[in-house]
């Protein structure tokens, strides 16, 4: 797996399996994710792309293996787990916003409750990062009285405000109507471009053509294929993947 040059990897997951009662979810899953990487990790449903980044935050419990995240071993110690909270943000499929909080109190609760800022400082936050995904106009509206993409683009900022090193992306366009996906691709392009460490789970090939610098491909649990955009999208070793690509790429 790729690493930049000695550098650790600030993910490193090892042997790791999941199982959901006799259903195993993830088998022997073994990544490795440099500082800086965007890794984009795609594959047909249900074959443990949302998974694999849920146990990276322990939203999951991994039964087998080991997954270090910042140089932290993921375990049931409450602060192994604080301090893994405070390094990845997620953004999910659906955006989880409190519905009758304001966009400006969705982003404010978490940087005040988790660092005891100010509320003064952290709407200043907020608002640097609302202008980010360009939506600054919209603090003090609630969330449903956004679009299902400005919505989206509140979740990253609210998952921005907490200034994590790494940021996991859950499908973040599935739940949206076409014309809403490219707003939120776009923002996420030019996060890409800050040098932050993402894992994005998603179909959106452009996307990941244009972002990723590399490919993980999943079915039933397992990595198939890890490689470079380049290759993965011009000659895929496996099968699977080359079946995957045909059907998503002439959908």
């Amino acid at each position: 797996m790729m690493q930049s040059g000695s550098q650790a990897p600030v993910i490193k997951m090892n042997g790791v399996s999941k199982f959901f009662g006799d259903f195993q979810a993830l088998k022997n899953v073994s990544l490795d994710v440099a500082e800086g990487e965007r890794l984009v990790v795609c594959g047909p449903s249900g074959s443990g792309k949302s998974t694999l980044i849920r146990c990276i935050n322990r939203l999951e419990k991994h039964e087998k293996g080991e997954i270090d995240v910042e140089g932290i071993r993921l375990n049931d110690s409450p602060a192994a787990l604080d301090a893994i909270r405070q390094n990845v943000g997620m953004v999910f499929q659906q955006f989880n916003l409190f519905p009758h909080l304001s966009v400006m109190d969705n982003l404010t609760l978490g940087p005040m409750r988790a660092y005891g800022l100010t509320k003064a400082v952290a709407q200043a936050r907020a608002m640097k990062y609302l202008e980010r995904v360009r939506i600054p106009d919209q603090a003090e509206k609630l969330p449903r009285q956004l679009s299902g993409g400005q919505q989206q683009r509140v979740a990253i900022a609210r998952s921005l405000c907490m200034e994590p090193k790494i940021l996991l992306f859950d499908e973040p366009t599935s739940a949206l109507d076409p014309e809403m996906i490219n707003e939120v691709l776009e923002v996420m392009v030019e996060l890409a471009e800050t040098g932050m460490t993402m894992i994005v789970v998603t179909h959106e090939m452009g996307f990941a053509r244009k972002v990723a610098d590399r490919m993980v491909f999943m079915d039933e649990g397992e990595i198939v294929e890890v490689a470079e955009p380049e290759q993965f999208f011009t000659a895929p070793k496996s099968d699977r993947c080359r079946d995957f690509l045909q059907k998503i790429i002439n959908h």
